[in-house]
């Protein structure tokens, strides 16, 4: 159905076609909203040739999740977690609706119970994944979506990235509550992490061949960008890698033989055990020492560039929020050379 009225000395056009969402236009001559009329209902009745509207009644939410889950999750490294998150959604309620009947504000009333329950970051995570679904829905099985309904809902604000760095006395307990756990690995692993600001996957999946210890580098084949790196590695860094290369017999063996979750609950055990000696440590998380190693990057002077080259990190705004230099030591570096003007 289509109409056509003059308004505010324009010629407004709406087309409505069942399936689709109502398109409107205005022009300035009636003739040219006739065209767009004719042009518009010829696109929509091509639509509804090459799609079949019913599907909408037939195909529910939770249908996609499962199809995606099967189909896409499984190529993603992320995959654990994808699929444990997706199985979270197919508990909701929304998830029986129809296509037809799915309406973006069913998520923003997700979004809202969420927010009351978990973190904003944590939200904005779950809406990205659902708009990623409806998107492949749309565009890769051919369902006759209008538009996303992810689209219209309103994300919350991020969180202000973490500051958190290591304070006095900090490191030094973890290392001593190290020593009374089981996991020989994870002293060499938070040190290792200190002097080379690699993520614990990254770390996890160093292997011997990837290690030159003449030219002291570290070849990173599998990163969270997916552009594999070589970063520069410390003494202390070459060091602490030997250390893991006296037990391995093959080239391609991992210097930390372990599972991410394996690491990460041994991580929890030793923070625990930390808290008593230095109860800051409660607080403290393994990404954190990522953020430590750059910020100690910058204060031994080294450039954006050349932080990044060992980092990671392609958007230097990303970089500039592991980067908060001690105030104090700031302090210094003005005042010696001011001194040394002087002088």
């Amino acid at each position: 159905m289509a109409s056509i009225r003059k308004r505010n000395d324009k010629w407004q056009a709406q087309v409505r076609r069942t399936g689709h969402s109502p398109r409107a236009k205005s022009f300035q001559s009636r003739a040219d909203a006739q065209r767009w009329v004719r042009q518009t209902e010829l696109e929509l009745d091509r639509l509804a040739l090459a799609y079949d509207p019913a599907r909408l009644e037939r195909t529910t939410v939770g249908d996609l999740l499962t199809r995606y889950r099967d189909e896409v999750t499984p190529h993603k490294r992320g995959a654990a977690s994808e699929t444990k998150r997706i199985e979270v959604f197919l508990r909701e309620e929304w998830a029986s609706l129809t296509l037809a009947r799915i309406a973006p504000l069913a998520f923003t009333k997700h979004r809202d119970r969420r927010l009351r329950e978990v973190k904003p970051g944590t939200v904005i995570r779950e809406l990205g994944l659902l708009h990623a679904v409806f998107e492949v829905a749309r565009r890769e099985w051919d369902i006759p979506l209008t538009e996303n309904p992810i689209a219209n809902v309103r994300k919350p604000r991020a969180a202000t990235g973490r500051q958190r760095r290591l304070q006095s006395n900090e490191l030094e307990a973890l290392l001593s509550a190290c020593e009374l756990g089981r996991s020989d690995w994870l002293t060499v692993g938070i040190q290792f992490a200190i002097e080379t600001g690699m993520r614990r996957g990254e770390i996890l999946n160093v292997r011997f061949q990837d290690v030159d210890f003449k030219l002291g580098l570290l070849t990173v084949p599998e990163t969270k960008t997916d552009i594999p790196r070589t970063i520069p590695l410390t003494l202390a860094a070459i060091d602490l890698l030997k250390l893991r290369t006296e037990a391995c017999t093959t080239p391609a063996e991992r210097l930390f033989p372990t599972t991410a979750n394996a690491f990460r609950l041994a991580w929890e055990r030793c923070r625990r055990r930390a808290s008593c000696l230095v109860p800051s440590v409660a607080d403290l998380r393994f990404h954190d020492l990522r953020h430590e190693a750059v910020s100690r990057f910058f204060e031994l002077g080294l450039s954006v560039p050349e932080v990044a080259a060992i980092s990671g990190h392609k958007d230097p705004r990303m970089l500039f929020r592991y980067t908060h230099l001690k105030a104090v030591d700031i302090g210094t570096k003005l005042r010696a050379l001011h001194e040394g003007t002087l002088a």
